[in-house]
């Protein structure tokens, strides 16, 4: 069961330049800042930078669907037909991701974030 979009995740292999471009064009800072992984909470969604991964550029952006449990998801996923792309993965703070190829080659990202609020979003 999809809970909605979560996340758009961006590639940026220097990440201190990607956070301060980003910043300068949020206008505030990120709420969640790594060396593996910057995090902004944007109108009720987030915009994710990681310095490694897909290389950056027009195939550089990942959506990332919310769910109630990544593993589950994922096997309902490969159970209708996606090939597996990325297993789950913890990425801190409990917060899990899994992706799969949709039937066209397309990234297809799944979420569990407990930290994320929905009522925030309008």
């Amino acid at each position: 069961m999809l809970l909605g979009l979560r996340t758009a995740v961006y590639a940026a292999p220097d990440l201190t330049v990607g956070k301060d471009w980003y910043t300068a064009v949020l206008g505030f800072g990120p709420y969640f800042d790594e060396p593996f992984y910057v995090g902004y909470e944007v109108g009720g969604f987030e915009l994710g930078l990681v310095p490694d991964g897909t290389p950056p550029g027009a195939g550089g952006t990942r959506a990332f669907w919310g769910v109630p449990d990544c593993a589950a998801a994922l096997e309902r996923l490969l159970a209708l037909g996606a090939t597996a792309h990325e297993s789950v993965q913890d990425v801190g703070g409990g917060i899990r991701v899994a992706t799969v190829l949709d039937p066209f080659g397309n990234i297809f990202g799944v979420i569990e974030n407990t930290h994320f609020d929905v009522k925030k979003v309008g």
